[in-house]
């Protein structure tokens, strides 16, 4: 079961993206599976002490990305297919790397330095 609680918002992004953001990262470590219900709109908006309109544009990105499936009688549900898996995968694992990427470019580092501290970190 999805813990929304546990999700600690910043100031920098829009919330409804570090929503949808949360729920991916939840997906990836498998701490969520396909079928689990997710908490209401009311609920999340509740929990995480924000606007309702906020949780529902949330709601609505996931199901446009397909990893989210509402019905009127059941709620919403995770759906996560081997598809959706590796393409959030490969999103956060994308966006990660441009992350650091960017501050080391900022910092002049070389890219044989960054290899060689990824080496020694990796092992």
């Amino acid at each position: 079961m999805l813990n929304i609680q546990e999700l600690k918002l910043n100031n920098r992004d829009p919330v409804y993206l570090q929503v949808v953001k949360y729920v991916k990262r939840q997906i990836l470590l498998r701490a969520v599976q396909s079928g689990d219900r997710m908490p209401s709109r009311r609920e999340i908006a509740s929990l995480l002490n924000i606007n309702p309109n906020t949780a529902q544009k949330a709601f609505k990105a996931m199901e446009d990305e397909g990893f989210v499936h509402t019905s009127s009688t059941s709620g919403s549900v995770l759906y996560v297919d081997e598809a959706i898996y590796r393409r959030i995968e490969e999103e956060l694992t994308r966006e990660l790397v441009r992350s650091f990427v960017e501050s080391a470019k900022e910092s002049r580092m070389s890219l044989r330095n960054v290899v060689d501290l990824i080496q020694e970190y990796w092992d």
